[in-house]
């Protein structure tokens, strides 16, 4: 029996380039690179390139104490996009087939740093912080709470992996027939301590990053969320296949020969039933530091060639760590739906390959297929060596 179809019918998301579909789009697609901006205050005495969301954020009055967090605000915004759509599916299956899966890797922490702080200038806490704002599982008890679910409610947490394992633990529920409906996704707000780790690792860039680039130095941090309704029923875009893999090789460098990488990729085509060739595009995981790139270029093009359109968004939106799948897999939905002469993500850098960088076919901006995408690949890796690769297909 052939698996199960599963399909990504509505889709949510807030990040660096805006608020909403409509606002995302033409900012992904215009002629000059927005989004991730100069932003000083995050760590003492440098000017850092971020991607920070400056669109108003859904209020977080009607939310338990317990659960206001920026992080919060942000999978909120995203959720109002396709409340209607939830609240549908909810009459329509009930609420416990209904679930919701979430990936996060900073949660509420940044609520954290900013009682600790206030508690180092007066003594005390403040009254309005509680711990379990930073529970990892706080955003899927926010969900479920506040849309009546009682199905599955989880929240995946693998650093950079995070949202995209959310997707393909969703696709899981599903042909499991555990329910019915997932609401599925992953948000990340920005914080000191995230910005702080990586800068301590050296890998944050103070400019735009420049993935591929001789010159790369480094990521920029950035936050988003993005939700989506997966459900059987058919809808714009099909959640063809997965893949996930592990390194077991250091707990912040990639496995230097792309093996895991490779594993997961093919693992998502092998489960879409796709050769390399039907993949129009790859959303790059492309973060800018030396070791990632010189990992992807060569996983990517021992499978694809150099001739495959890739590109890194994260000059665009900034890495936003957990919530970095399921933006990268928006991106991709919003590549795959209405885009009749397939405009395709660009890639901007400043044009100076490294030749110790496997060559790719990176997508000038402007570039376009000259008719509408059917297939594009995902690429998520996070520290640990934990990998993952999503297919969407767009469905005729």
């Amino acid at each position: 029996m052939s698996a199960i179809p599963v399909y990504l019918n509505q889709l949510g998301l807030v990040c660096a380039l805006g608020a909403g579909r409509t606002a995302v789009r033409e900012a992904l697609f215009a002629p000059a690179p927005g989004g991730v901006a100069e932003r000083a205050g995050v760590l003492p005495g440098r000017l850092l390139h971020l991607g920070s969301v400056t669109a108003p954020l859904a209020d977080l009055a009607p939310v338990p104490p317990t659960l206001r967090s920026r992080n919060n605000a942000l999978l909120l915004t995203a959720l109002e996009e396709i409340r209607p759509e939830v609240d549908a599916a909810l009459a329509r299956f009930g609420a416990d087939r209904v679930a919701v899966v979430i990936g996060t890797s900073t949660s509420g922490i940044g609520e954290s740093e900013a009682a600790i702080a206030a508690q180092q200038r007066s003594g005390v806490l403040p009254a309005e912080f509680h711990v379990a704002m930073q529970e990892m599982g706080s955003p899927a008890m926010l969900l479920s709470g506040l849309l009546g679910c009682s199905g599955p409610a989880l929240v995946i947490s693998t650093a950079c992996s995070s949202s995209a394992k959310a997707l393909a633990s969703g696709a899981r529920l599903l042909r499991a027939g555990l329910c019915d409906a997932v609401v599925v996704g992953g948000a990340d707000s920005l914080c000191r301590f995230t910005v702080a780790g990586f800068a301590a690792l050296e890998s944050v860039s103070d400019a735009r990053c420049n993935p591929m680039s001789v010159n790369r130095c480094g990521i920029n941090i950035g936050e988003a969320a993005a939700l989506f309704l997966l459900t059987r029923e058919p809808g714009p875009v099909r959640l063809a296949g997965w893949g996930e893999s592990s390194d077991a090789y250091h707990i912040s460098a990639p496995e230097p020969s792309g093996r895991g990488a490779s594993a997961a990729m093919c693992a998502a085509l092998d489960r879409a039933g796709l050769a390399p060739a039907r993949i129009d595009y790859v959303n790059l995981h492309g973060t800018a530091t030396p070791h990632n790139d010189a990992m992807e270029s060569l996983a990517v093009h021992q499978l694809f060639g150099a001739a495959t359109a890739a590109s890194s968004t994260k000059p665009l939106t900034g890495h936003t760590l957990g919530a970095a799948g399921a933006l990268e897999a928006a991106l991709c939905w919003l590549a795959l739906t209405d885009n009749p002469d397939g405009l395709l993500p660009p890639h901007w850098w400043d044009g100076a390959a490294d030749p110790a960088v496997a060559p790719l076919g990176l997508v000038a901006p402007g570039a376009r297929l000259g008719r509408p995408l059917d297939y594009a690949l995902s690429n998520s890796f996070a520290f640990g060596g934990s990998n993952a690769a999503l297919v969407l297909g767009r469905e005729a």
